[in-house]
């Protein structure tokens, strides 16, 4: 449960960063987007094994897996 919320956390706060207007530090874009994409891969991880047993635990898992590849996908897309 404690890598569910700590993705979501993550997940929510990078797209809201990335999602400003305004001016931005590299260095900071670059590390939440990693960061995004590592907590996502965690929780897909931790999740993943359980999926066919529980739905709840196949959601979550696709979700964060979601996550992991738009921050994969952005990070190859920008520097």
């Amino acid at each position: 449960m404690r890598t569910d919320l700590d993705c979501a956390d993550v997940c929510a706060t990078t797209a809201r960063v990335l999602s400003r207007h305004t001016g931005y530090d590299a260095n900071i874009i670059r590390a939440l987007r990693e960061a995004c994409a590592m907590v996502g891969k965690s929780c897909g991880d931790e999740c993943g094994p359980h999926a066919e047993m529980h739905e709840h635990c196949r959601i979550c898992a696709d979700a964060c897996r979601s996550c992991e590849r738009a921050c994969r996908d952005l990070m190859s897309t920008t520097s």
